[in-house]
């Protein structure tokens, strides 16, 4: 089992991808809208990846609700951002009763299709001037409330068995620009982070995933995003944050890192994280990977146990009728 999660290229298993999938056997998988058409197709294609490496793999996707939702109408329904869950209109136990209720139903959805792990939450905590990238993917502005109604996502997930991954250790909130398409450096004080940026990790420093940020923090580490920083994952996510749960990095063919992606897997995994995301599906990138990627072992192969342990937890069986309309009719404007 290698330390790494993958892509593939559309909705079914190409042979080549098969092939190539049973002889490198990477930790998980990870599916994007460009694999996703129908509920019965999701589940065939989750079965062939599992089949690929004859075991439970994990199977990773982005489904937090607003813009990051690879499933959709009209197969499954459309959620809001995380910022929805925040209503200043309704007391606070009635919105955090909420979100834990639409990750629970999010949870439900993808079970049913066989994908068992959603990065989700995002506790990043956005600051003013900051790019929008994170944006209303926040649940607040404020790492209290963050946390709060993170530990809601996260525990509305587990109560489906669906793992929840916390992003991005260890705050991506102070971005001036998206990861996505360059490298952020973040120029605050290590006592400013530790104050709004740390906390809602902090608080949820005890869930089984963690993704790492592509971001520079110097007052940690100036040269390298926390992804490859040996410091900022020792000192910080694994010391100050207190996380230890399986953690991997964001996706490696993001334009913040540097260097081909044999040299992307090995600096972040020479760093700390405990697996690579590689999420294009991209054939020649993945053997690149796969090539610089080790076997699972020692406390990586223990985290990633311990994570998929959990997968057997589940609270009662929900109506999903009764559910569905709850959410609708909390998701009210007051009065209506």
């Amino acid at each position: 089992m290698r330390a790494a999660i993958l892509g593939l290229s559309g909705p079914t298993l190409t042979p080549d991808e098969a092939a190539f999938f049973r002889e490198a056997n990477p930790f998980g998988f990870i599916l994007f809208r460009r694999n996703v058409e129908s509920p019965a197709q999701v589940r065939a294609l989750t079965q062939a990846l599992r089949e690929a490496v004859s075991r439970d793999a994990p199977i990773l996707i982005d489904q937090e609700g607003g813009r990051v939702q690879r499933m959709g109408p009209p197969h499954w329904p459309a959620y809001p951002p995380a910022a929805r869950y925040d209503d200043p209109s309704r007391p606070i136990e009635e919105r955090l009763a909420l979100c834990r209720l639409a990750a629970r139903l999010i949870a439900h959805d993808l079970a049913q299709v066989g994908i068992d792990v959603d990065c989700v939450p995002c506790l990043d905590v956005p600051v003013p001037g900051a790019h929008d990238v994170i944006g209303d993917r926040a649940y607040a502005r404020e790492p209290v409330r963050v946390a709060r109604f993170g530990r809601a996502a996260a525990e509305g997930l587990l109560d489906e068995g669906v793992l929840p991954v916390i992003k991005h250790i260890p705050g991506h909130g102070r971005a001036g620009v998206d990861s996505h398409l360059a490298l952020p450096v973040v120029e605050a004080s290590a006592a400013a982070l530790e104050e709004s940026d740390f906390p809602p990790f902090v608080a949820l420093a005890d869930m089984p995933m963690g993704m790492t940020a592509h971001v520079v923090y110097t007052a940690f580490d100036a040269e390298r995003p926390a992804t490859t920083s040996p410091r900022v994952i020792a000192e910080v996510i694994r010391g100050l944050i207190g996380f230890d749960g399986l953690l991997m990095s964001d996706d490696l063919g993001m334009h913040a890192l540097a260097g081909d992606f044999a040299s992307r897997t090995r600096d972040s995994l020479a760093a700390g994280c405990d697996v690579v995301l590689h999420c294009s599906g991209a054939m020649a990138e993945m053997e690149a990977v796969v090539a610089a990627a080790p076997a699972l072992a020692g406390e990586p192969l223990r985290r990633a146990r311990a994570a998929l342990a959990l997968r057997e937890r589940r609270a009662e069986p929900l109506d999903l009728v009764d559910a569905r309309a709850r959410l609708a009719a909390g998701l009210a404007p007051a009065g209506v």
